[in-house]
């Protein structure tokens, strides 16, 4: 088609003409998550949760509008003719919506899309569609039956199932649904099925059993096939024997399993494969499984091709039924642990003829793999250890201290493989993992190895990185490395204290190292599927156990409201961190009866209820005093909670008690005079600071009482687990982030630095790396420093008042001893950045305001600086500071790309 001069100018005129409401928007919806997670399948809940971002860079770029579009046809979504649910354009700025639409069905996938209006009421050009697949949702809808072997705890090799079929029509889509209590790997026709490890997640088994929903329609084939299941015991039949009696767990089982495998054909019929009579069983190589101490393989005992259709299964048993664990058998929606990080041996020493020592370089939570030739029969031992003897052996004995053993049949992270003989091998355990450095094999004769012989899998929950930090100073770069590295060891389903020596779910260590997690990782499934595991551990009472899951132990020690805190706690920062309320509203009662207890053994409003500040560097705070100060935290999260949810009477009770148990704190530990709490530690003056008991006519005596305890403590910590969750808090938001920083980057015992100068890759149990005891070399508990890296450096903070980062509080603290800073998060509505660099006379700090949300931007300057943007002043609320010599420049911001000058 060809156009005249005078007919182009016109249509360049008509388009310059149209109003922007009219035209295509440069924005997009993008980022769509349902349950947050991506295309998800077997989901249960019958009104599912959508999110999303928008994309647009300009400054101001904000969503006036949404439609969300559901339909099982995609091109029904395509062309906005969706008949399961539309919510028509409704005019708001929300990026999470919960499913109002038709009765969702089981096995279904569904198509959806959200068309977004821009800040000029343009409709967006483009919207990409994502899916999700609706699972069982209700326990009648499986067809399988729960299955085993036999129901003897004591047997110790895993078994194999399998079970052939044929299919003769053209298949369109098929879907296995299986759950266990146990551990399990599925398999078609010789192939593993995804690439999950460790699976189903660790839960109260008698109360809560979780499947997995696996896409396998590309692993079926025309006419034969095979299904293939290998079951391994995890913590339900823990046949290892150690200090927290999980091998007298109630539910202690050999491990059984529920399988259907539903097959969509072209002609629209289906059919359904299920666990139950006709499938045979078989013992496996597996020979011994053990999630807490590691796995032992016989090669020599491989059935070759037990999983492809072809095999003769003539000699194998017929399987048994067995009773369905629980009777709430639930969709897994939650990211998987997987092998995420490859890790090869960094070296390779021969201490002798038959030893030799694999060093990765760095401590992680995972396996090793091994590959080796040999004779047939010949015994490999794999010990897996996070330090050296002198000699350079591997040493267990900082992390086998609370195993207790019948025999030596089952020694502590030593995996034992023995040998086929048929050429090279390659060893890595199916239903195990392990807290480790260095690997130490021994065997019987020589063998010819290379530092490529074996190959260290960081395996941990995949969660997705959503924080990244980068400062001048490398200590603090490898502080926050190794702080990361040593949370994502510690999380497998449900966050743990350490990968070696317990892997409970420790339920102080958890909280503390909450905001840490959130900072750096996408965890909202994680968080939400270990609050489930609280509902199931709390007594009728409210008492809940200081490790979550448990067999039973952690009811009477450890337990208390500065540990079990948990439940409290961690819904309110998920809460802050996404702008979700539903975590809130489904523990809310919990909470609440959680307070309520305390209530009954407090009376006067402090408890002595819990451990305290465990392990301190010399100073040990009252127990009476934290744990007080935590019940009242957990009062006060209870009143917001309720105020959130529309309980008004609940909401003035709670806040009353929480008003009532401060009072109490300041009465019995506030000294007015002298400006301290108790004898005035750093962990007595840091915690009511943090937490807010400090009334606000005291703060800034109280603050100054701190940072003089701090200076006489060498400007270093004298803090334990409690007081690490505080002290640098404390510091940094009430007048003192120099001296935070100098004391969280000090490179001299004790601090965090002082572990990295001594070779750390993750954070420790304890501050003297020399310690007697409690030094497991890889736990979490001490990082929130991870934490206050965002908060202080970069100012990241969520608001309460518009939580999920709807409006983001910017607060950061240029401190002297740092040449330059940045830290990035990626937000519920986009990425948020906070850089600043010192030059010679200046300060460039350069952050972004993610689409769709605002920042509130304080900047602490001294009284005779200036803010710039292009050279051009910017003027902002101006609060003078105490002292005279320094204010605070407040502004209030739309989204955007910001590049200011403090000079």
């Amino acid at each position: 088609m060809k156009y005249t001069l005078t007919a182009i100018l016109f249509l360049v005129f008509l388009s310059l003409s149209i109003p922007d409401c009219l035209a295509a928007s440069p924005a997009q919806s993008e980022g769509l998550k349902c349950e947050y997670l991506i295309n998800p399948l077997g989901i249960d809940n019958p009104a599912p949760r959508f999110t999303w971002l928008i994309t647009d860079n300009r400054k101001g770029a904000r969503q006036t509008a949404y439609q969300v579009l559901i339909d099982t046809d995609s091109m029904k979504v395509v062309n906005e003719m969706a008949g399961e649910w539309s919510t028509g354009k409704i005019v708001s700025d929300n990026n999470l919506v919960v499913y109002k639409g038709k009765a969702l069905q089981p096995f279904t996938k569904y198509f959806w899309k959200v068309i977004v209006w821009d800040k000029d009421g343009a409709k967006a050009a483009k919207a990409p569609v994502n899916s999700f697949e609706m699972g069982m949702m209700e326990m009648k809808n499986w067809k399988g039956a729960w299955i085993s072997d036999s129901r003897d705890v004591k047997v110790k090799p895993a078994p194999y199932f399998r079970k052939t079929f044929t299919t003769n029509k053209k298949i369109k889509s098929a879907r296995a649904y299986i759950a266990a209590a146990g551990l399990y790997e599925l398999y078609l026709n010789g192939q593993k099925i995804g690439n999950h490890r460790l699976d189903p997640m660790y839960t109260r088994f008698d109360r809560r059993t979780l499947y997995v929903t696996y896409d396998v329609t590309a692993a079926l084939q025309s006419g034969n096939n095979a299904i293939g299941v290998l079951l391994g015991n995890g913590w339900y039949n823990h046949q290892s024997t150690a200090v927290w009696y999980f091998h007298e767990a109630p539910w202690r089982n050999r491990p059984t399993f529920c399988l259907d495998l539903r097959i969509t054909y072209e002609d629209g019929t289906e059919e359904v494969v299920s666990s139950g009579k006709g499938w045979k069983t078989a013992l496996s190589p597996v020979i011994f499984n053990s999630i807490y101490t590691a796995e032992h393989q016989d090669a020599r005992l491989a059935k070759e091709g037990w999983n492809t259709p072809q095999y003769d299964d003539k000699d194998w048993a017929d399987v048994i039924f067995r009773t369905s664990p629980s009777q709430n058998v639930v969709a897994q929606a939650m990211v998987p642990v997987r092998n995420v990080e490859k890790i090869p041996a960094q070296s390779l020493k021969k201490l002798n003829d038959t030893t030799y020592l694999f060093d990765l370089g760095r401590n992680i939570s995972g396996v090793s793999e091994l590959k080796v030739k040999g004779a047939a029969g010949t015994v490999v031992r794999l010990k897996h250890a996070e330090r050296l003897y002198s000699n350079g052996s591997a040493d267990m004995s900082n992390i086998d201290i609370h195993y207790r053993p019948t025999d030596n049949q089952d020694p502590f992270q030593v995996d034992v493989y023995t040998l086929s003989g048929k050429g090279e091998e390659t060893f890595m355990p199916h239903f195990n993992y392990k807290g480790f450095q260095y690997v130490e094999l021994t065997c019987a004769q020589p063998l010819e190895l290379t530092k490529e012989s074996l190959t260290g899998y960081f395996m941990h929950s995949d969660v997705a990185p959503v924080g990244q930090v980068t400062t001048s100073n490398p200590t603090m770069n490898q502080i926050w490395w190794a702080t990361n590295n040593a949370y994502l060891s510690n999380l497998f389903g449900y966050p743990t204290d350490c990968p070696q020596r317990e892997k409970n779910g420790w339920t102080g260590d958890a909280h503390i190292a909450s905001e840490t997690g959130l900072y750096n990782f996408d965890g909202i499934t994680v968080y939400e599927k270990w609050l489930a595991d609280h509902r199931d551990e709390q007594q009728s009472n409210g008492v809940l156990p200081s490790i979550i899951p448990t067999g039973g132990w952690g009811y009477e020690w450890g337990n208390g409201p500065d540990w079990t805190s948990t439940i409290a706690i961690i819904p309110w920062n998920v809460y802050l961190f996404y702008g979700d309320t539903k975590i809130l509203a489904d523990n809310y009662e919990n909470m609440k009866r959680y307070v309520d207890y305390i209530q009954t053994i407090a009376p006067k409003y402090l408890t002595t209820w819990g451990l305290g500040d465990w392990v301190p560097v010399k100073s040990k705070t009252p127990v009476e005093f934290t744990s007080s100060v935590y019940y009242f935290v957990d009062a006060s999260i209870v009143a917001k909670a309720a105020k959130l949810l529309g309980k008004t009477t609940d909401t003035e009770y709670y806040a009353g008690l929480a008003q009532k148990i401060r009072n109490a704190i300041n009465e019995k530990y506030l000294d007015k005079d002298k400006g301290i709490y108790g004898s005035g530690f750093q962990t007595e003056l840091s915690v009511p600071l943090q937490w807010g008991i400090v009334p606000d006519d005291m703060k800034a005596k109280v603050a100054a009482s701190l940072a003089e305890k701090v200076k006489a403590d060498n400007n270093h910590i004298d803090v334990g687990l409690l007081g690490t969750k505080a002290i640098l808090n404390a510091l940094s938001e009430n007048g003192y982030a120099d001296l935070a920083y100098t004391v969280a980057s000090q490179e001299t015992f004790p601090s965090w630095g002082w572990w990295i100068k001594n070779g750390a890759t993750t954070l420790y149990e304890n501050w003297p790396i020399d310690a007697k005891s409690d030094i497991s070399m890889n736990h979490i508990m001490f990082g929130e420093v991870g934490a206050w890296i965002y908060k202080a450096l970069g100012g990241i903070k969520p608001d309460e008042r518009m939580p999920g980062f709807k409006n983001v509080l910017l607060e950061p603290h240029f401190v002297k001893d740092l040449a330059s800073f940045e830290a990035r998060h990626d937000s519920p509505y986009g990425t948020i950045v906070s850089a600043w660099k010192r030059t010679d006379n200046a300060i460039a700090y350069n952050f972004t305001v993610p689409p769709n949300a605002t920042a509130t931007l304080r900047l602490n300057i001294a009284t005779s600086q200036q803010v710039y943007e292009n050279g051009k002043e910017v003027r902002g609320s101006v609060i003078k500071g105490e002292d005279g010599n320094t204010k605070t420049v407040v502004f209030i911001l739309q989204a955007g790309a910001y590049g200011f000058e403090i000079k």
